[in-house]
C-alpha cells in the first residue's frame, strides 16, 4: 500500500473517522436508551467493523500479496460455512478435500500471478467438471445431482466470485497505474455501506417487506434509501477511481443492486436450511458468508465492467 498517495490516506482517515463517530454515537445511545437488543446489536456491528477494517488495512499494507491472501482466507471460511449447511456423505469427502486444499489455493495463485485467461475459467469449467467426476468415482449415487450441485454452487459463490475482488489488482488501467488498491476499497466501501444503510433505513422507516417469506427485515423503504444513499456515496468517491462522476454513479448503482440481489439469494438459502445466519464467527454479523454475501454478486460484475471499459 502506498501511503504517499494522499487520496488513499484521506480515504482511510475518513473511513476510520466515520467508525469513531459511529462508536461514540453507539455509546451515547446505549447510555440514553439502555443496552436493548437492538442497541447491543448495533454496537456489536460497529466493533466488528473496526476489526474488519483494521485487518483489511493490515493486509493491504503488504500490497497485492496481502490482499490476495486475505480474500483467500475469507473464501476458505465462507466455503466452510456453505458446506456445513449442506449435508454431505462419505462419498463427498475426497471431492471436498480437492475443493478446500487444491482448487481454492490454485484459484488464488492464478489471481496472484495475474493469469486472467486461466483464472476466469478454472472453476466454471475445470472444477465444475472435476467435482461430480470425483464424487461419481466414490460410487455413492444417493442424491448425487443435489449433492454435486450444492458443492459446485458453494465453490462458485465462496471462491470464484469472491476471487474477483483481489483480481482488480491485476488490471492495467491507463493513467491509473499502481492505484488499483483504491478500486478494491471503492468496491468494498460502496457495497458494504449499502448493506449498512439498507439496515439503518429499514429500522427507521421500514414498513413494507420486499420478500417477506425470505427476509422480513428487508423492506422497500430500506432498499430504496440504502441503494440511493450508497450510490451517492459512490458518486462522491469518484476522485479515487478512474471514473468520471456520472460513471461512478452508474457503477455504484449497479454494484449496490447486485449486492442486494446477493443478500436476497443468501437469505433464500438460509431460509431453505432453516438457519438465521451462516455462522457466528463475527459478532453482530453472523458468519463470514453473512458479511460477504453482497460481494459475491457485485465483485465479478464490477471486475468485468472495469476490464472491458477502462483497460
Amino acid at each position: 500500500m502506498n501511503f504517499q498517495d494522499k487520496s488513499l490516506v484521506y480515504l482511510l482517515c475518513g473511513l476510520f473517522g466515520l467508525l469513531l463517530i459511529a462508536s461514540i454515537l453507539g455509546y451515547l445511545i446505549a447510555l440514553v436508551k439502555g443496552n436493548t437488543p437492538v442497541v447491543a446489536n448495533l454496537n456489536a456491528r460497529i466493533r466488528a467493523w473496526w476489526m474488519m477494517c483494521i485487518l483489511s488495512v493490515m493486509a493491504m499494507w503488504f500490497g497485492p500479496i496481502g490482499s490476495t491472501l486475505l480474500f483467500a482466507v475469507m473464501s476458505f471460511l465462507a466455503l466452510r460455512e456453505c458446506i456445513t449447511l449442506t449435508p454431505t456423505r462419505r462419498g463427498d469427502h475426497e471431492a471436498l478435500f480437492w475443493c478446500f486444499f487444491i482448487m481454492l489455493p490454485l484459484q488464488y495463485l492464478l489471481v496472484g500471478e495475474r493469469w486472467y485467461g486461466t483464472f476466469a475459467i478454472f472453476i466454471p469449467v475445470y472444477a465444475f467438471l472435476f467435482i461430480p467426476t470425483r464424487m461419481a468415482l466414490a460410487g455413492d449415487t444417493v442424491n448425487f445431482l443435489e449433492r454435486s450441485a450444492k458443492i459446485q454452487w458453494s465453490m462458485m459463490l465462496a471462491v470464484y466470485c469472491i476471487s474477483h475482488a483481489p483480481a482488480l489488482l491485476m488490471l492495467n488501467i491507463p493513467g491509473y497505474e499502481n492505484q488499483n488498491i483504491k478500486l478494491l476499497l471503492f468496491l468494498m466501501i460502496v457495497v458494504q455501506i449499502s448493506d449498512v444503510l439498507q439496515y439503518v433505513f429499514g429500522k427507521l422507516f421500514g414498513k413494507r417487506p420486499i420478500a417477506p417469506r425470505l427476509s422480513p427485515n428487508k423492506t422497500l423503504e430500506g432498499f430504496v434509501g440504502g441503494i440511493l444513499s450508497a450510490t451517492l456515496v459512490g458518486t462522491l468517491l469518484w476522485w479515487i477511481t478512474p471514473f468520471a462522476p456520472w460513471q461512478a454513479a452508474l457503477i455504484s448503482l449497479v454494484i449496490t443492486l447486485l449486492g442486494f440481489a446477493g443478500g436476497l439469494c443468501m437469505s433464500a438459502i438460509k431460509r431453505d436450511r432453516g438457519v438465521k445466519d451462516f455462522g457466528a464467527m463475527i459478532e453482530g454479523h453472523g458468519g463470514m458468508m453473512d458479511r460477504i454475501d453482497s460481494l459475491c454478486f457485485a465483485a465479478p460484475v464490477f471486475f468485468h465492467l472495469i476490464r472491458f471499459y477502462f483497460t
